[in-house]
């Protein structure tokens, strides 16, 4: 499975609950998307468990995904030319409950997974080594996050909800929505060990979601899923923190509960792209300098969109609750455009281009 470019064709893959995690899914569905019209097909679907969110390997046609349930697992899978992601050995402990977000570390040797917990587990962040082949191999480092925030049945304890690494490969963050803040860790390349060396809180009862940096590094979004807003935050890439510039409400529809889903900085560093779960809309926002400006917002071609995908030209919807995935076209203004394709994949919740 190779992505070809605007000239041809690209390969997507998506995640989905499945049966035994509350979905109807199968768990990884291969999609075909024809920039040039913005044309989507399936090609092929391959079980696996609770397939919440996926990551790439930087360098090998390895692609690893959550199996999220309690207690969780992850799993690898190769990429064949022209066949269906093949299971790359057994799953392994995610070192936490409900994993929900990976990561590879940019050197291509260690995995990382956000670990959402329950309400008596708390969020954990987790590291495995990873072979020469991709295979998982010995979870290296467990991390457990604390803290807590003010929403009643949201923020009693901590839950991890995304790990990434930021642009200079310096630190792993990790953000948790029941505590308000990001936590930063350094990796040791030698042990795979987590040395916590900050945090930033941001605003209580917002509950950040998902990160996305800018083009140029020193600005990252954040979803903030419980206040249902979004804030642009000047990133110190000496320290790993975060700082609140500006913030603007996640949708214009009103009188219906939202939660912000996946969000998308542009390679041109200029637009913001964020799912709205309640609204079923995407949002499209300018960068004015360190001021967000909405653009407006068009349907998301179904019911509960969770994940975003950027593909080339377009913006690939996940809508987790009426099992579609939607493709809508990016224009030059940063706007989108409805193409009216929609094909359907049950419970789908997540997407990679591979």
């Amino acid at each position: 499975m190779t992505s070809t470019g605007i000239a041809g064709h690209v390969e997507v893959l998506t995640g989905s609950y499945t049966p035994d995690t509350g979905g109807e899914g199968v768990g990884l569905t291969a999609l075909r998307l024809t920039p040039r019209d913005g044309g989507l097909s399936v090609v092929d679907a391959v079980a696996a468990s609770g397939a919440s969110f996926l990551a790439a390997h930087p360098t090998l046609p390895v692609v690893y995904t959550t199996h999220e349930s309690t207690p969780g697992a992850v799993g690898a899978f190769a990429l064949r030319e022209d066949a269906a992601p093949t299971p790359l050995g057994a799953p392994v402990t995610s070192g936490g409950a409900n994993p929900c977000h990976l990561a590879v570390h940019p050197g291509g040797d260690f995995l990382l997974t956000a670990n959402y917990g329950t309400d008596t587990l708390p969020g954990t962040v987790a590291v495995h080594r990873l072979d020469a082949d991709g295979r998982l191999s010995d979870l290296t480092d467990v991390v457990e996050h604390k803290g807590s925030g003010p929403v009643t049945g949201r923020q009693e304890g901590s839950h991890a909800h995304q790990v990434l690494v930021d642009p200079a490969g310096r630190y792993v963050l990790a953000t948790d929505l029941g505590a308000d803040t990001v936590f930063a860790y350094q990796l040791d390349p030698n042990t795979g060990k987590l040395n916590h060396v900050g945090a930033s809180r941001l605003r209580p009862g917002s509950g950040p979601r998902h990160l996305a940096f800018t083009s140029t590094g020193d600005l990252v979004l954040s979803a903030d899923e419980l206040s249902s807003t979004v804030t642009c935050h000047r990133y110190d890439a000496e320290t790993g923190t975060l700082h609140e510039l500006s913030r603007v409400p996640a949708t214009a529809v009103a009188d219906i509960p939202n939660q912000p889903g996946g969000i998308v900085a542009s390679a041109c560093g200029r637009y913001v792209w964020l799912t709205n779960r309640g609204a079923d809309t995407v949002a499209a926002f300018r960068l004015a300098g360190t001021v967000l400006e909405p653009l407006g917002e068009v349907p998301s071609g179904g019911s509960w969109p969770r994940g975003l995908t950027s593909a080339p030209g377009h913006l690939l919807v996940a809508n987790q609750h009426s099992g579609t995935v939607a493709v809508l076209r990016v224009l030059e203004d940063g706007t989108l455009g409805e193409t009216g394709v929609v094909v359907g994949v049950g419970s789908v919740v997540c997407g990679l281009v591979v």
